[in-house]
């Protein structure tokens, strides 16, 4: 409109002022500069006054119009820049990310979608139309930088996401967020993109063995992960009365954590351990075999795992016997050539009962064409059948990423109280973990940030499991316990709890005392605590490796 309004005052001027000055023979030059001064309150020839050509007294109205609009406008864009900085840094509640790579925009417009308050930290600045809603902030900067992170009201956030695309940028993000958020009471929980799915699990052991050491939250996060438990989220298997047959295929990082997650999701459902039959095809399908189940041990009883050594293309013809599998996985580095296959094999299309799955990490445009929706998809499913799977895509999931290492030990240690208890906890915590209040999630949580002191008593450390685990003797399980027990109480005091008779409106329990005064059934509770800390380890793909005699063996 503005622009409009512009050209139409420049227009009717120059019509207008030739007119005007005609009588005078002003050069073209003249009138052109004349009628520029309209734009600015005023022009020389019509100092003296009219009469003036009505597209002459129509210009000199629009011009100083077009004028104001513009520096109405322009104000108002500075304003807004303005405006959006100072609500940055005084956002509470909001989740940060970091990161100029299309996964960093996705995540910032989920969270979004699902009205959170965003805050977006990145190097590019942002263009003055980009941002226009209460909700989506932007700070533009390196995330690097500790005044960067305050303009981004880090402080006061919930979630900080770094997803930047080179680690370590990433990890020095996250240094820079430690430094700035050391010795809070209370911090926003930080999850850091890892690039590489190997290095992902080492930063993840070293972080629980280091997590005692301050008050925040951080754990390292890979999207192949998040995207297996995502598949089963939207594609959950069923239990039946025969067993449930699928073929995963294909090399790289994804079809090992989709087997391992395969197995997990299984083991949620009820499902025996024979009713799961999974075929491996890989050129080294045994040795990643092996290796999955020296790192997992529960995968020998949730299923049965069979491993061929040899390529898809020489598999392929073998699985073409009609509903052989329930399901298939084509998760190979060669992304056009799985899908070529895909799309153009009839064997593969017989030998499934559900679907063939094409995981993908470059078309997620290709997957909307297919499964854009009822009325909106663009290509053939093959009868239902192919399910193209965009890995980042589907990573792209808030709630997935922040379902950490933490959390799933936190569920594992409730679960196990639940065990233990036989149901016959108190109603506050006898419950399971979606109706647990927040006071004993958090309870749950600081027992798993208490493994990194027990690990400095044992002097020991976490590392990836590779088929063997320390063994902890009795002498070393009852001071563990003990301080366990002190670890406990610390925790709950710090929440306003106080000895006396069990009452969680008041907050008092029983157990608020010390070792020597604790019950013989209290202190069972916590040995078992301790005994079942390497089972819920192994359970997750780690184990405890001591550097030195367990205590009380002399060396």
């Amino acid at each position: 409109m503005f622009v409009v309004i512009g050209i139409i005052a420049f227009v009717l001027g120059l019509i207008g002022m030739h007119d005007f000055r005609e009588a005078q023979g002003e050069h073209p030059l003249d009138v052109f500069y004349f009628v520029l001064q309209l734009y600015v309150l005023g022009s020389d020839p019509l100092q003296n006054g009219g009469p003036f050509p009505w597209s002459l007294e129509a210009a000199r109205i629009l011009a100083p119009v077009f004028t104001l609009a513009t520096v109405v406008e322009t104000g108002r864009l500075l304003l807004a820049t303005e405006v959006r900085r100072f609500r940055s840094r005084t956002a509470r509640r909001h989740a940060v990310v970091c990161g100029d790579t299309p996964f960093a925009q996705a995540l910032a417009r989920q969270l979004f979608n699902k009205g959170e308050r965003v805050v977006q930290v990145r190097a590019t600045p942002f263009g003055p139309l980009e941002l226009r809603h209460r909700r989506m902030l932007g700070v533009s900067g390196d995330a690097r930088s500790a005044a960067v992170l305050r303009a981004a009201g880090l402080r006061r956030a919930r979630y900080l996401y770094v997803c930047g695309g080179d680690d370590q940028i990433n990890h020095a993000v996250a240094v820079a967020a430690g430094t700035e958020l050391q010795l809070r009471d209370t911090s926003p929980w930080i999850y850091v993109q890892v690039h590489r799915q190997s290095t992902c699990q080492l930063l993840q052991a070293r972080r629980l063995g280091a997590a005692g050491t301050n008050r925040f939250r951080l754990d390292y996060f890979h999207v192949d992960d998040v995207a297996a438990r995502r598949l089963y989220q939207d594609h959950p298997l069923s239990r039946s009365d025969r067993p449930v047959r699928l073929a995963i295929a294909g090399d790289g990082s994804f079809p090992r954590v989709l087997l391992v997650e395969t197995a997990r999701h299984w083991r949620a459902l009820g499902g025996a351990g024979d009713g799961l039959r999974i075929d491996l095809i890989a050129r080294d399908a045994r040795r990643i075999k092996a290796d999955l189940i020296a790192r997992f041990p529960f995968l020998e009883h949730v299923c049965q795992i069979e491993a061929h050594d040899e390529t898809v293309d020489t598999w392929v013809p073998r699985a073409a016997r009609p509903r052989r599998y329930d399901r298939i996985y084509l998760c190979h580095h060669d992304e056009q050539a799985m899908l070529e296959m895909a799309l153009q094999s009839p064997d593969l299309w017989h030998a499934v009962t559900d679907k063939v799955f094409v995981a993908t990490y470059e078309s997620a445009a290709l997957a909307d064409a297919f499964h854009g929706g009822e009325h909106n998809d663009l290509l053939d499913e093959v009868g239902g059948r192919l399910q193209v799977y965009p890995i980042l895509t589907r990573a792209c999931d808030a709630p997935l990423i922040t379902d950490d290492l933490t959390e799933r030990l936190a569920k594992q240690f409730h679960r196990r109280y639940l065990t233990v208890n036989g149901g016959h906890g108190s109603p506050a915590s006898g419950v399971e973990w979606d109706q647990l209040s927040e006071s004993m999630r958090n309870a749950n949580r600081a027992q798993v940030q208490g493994i990194a002191a027990k690990m400095q008593v044992l002097q020991c450390v976490i590392a990836v499991r590779n088929g063997e685990d320390a063994v902890i003797t009795e002498d070393e399980i009852e001071r563990l316990a003990e301080l366990e027990h002190e670890r406990w109480c610390e925790e709950r005091e710090r929440h306003g709890w106080r000895p006396g008779r069990r009452d969680d409106g008041r907050r008092r329990h029983p157990d608020l005392v010390g070792w020597a005064q604790l019950g013989e059934g209290s202190r069972e509770k916590a040995r078992d605590a301790v005994r079942s800390m390497s089972d819920m380890l192994a359970d997750e793909g780690f184990t405890i490796v001591r550097l030195n005699e367990p205590i009380g063996v002399a060396a």
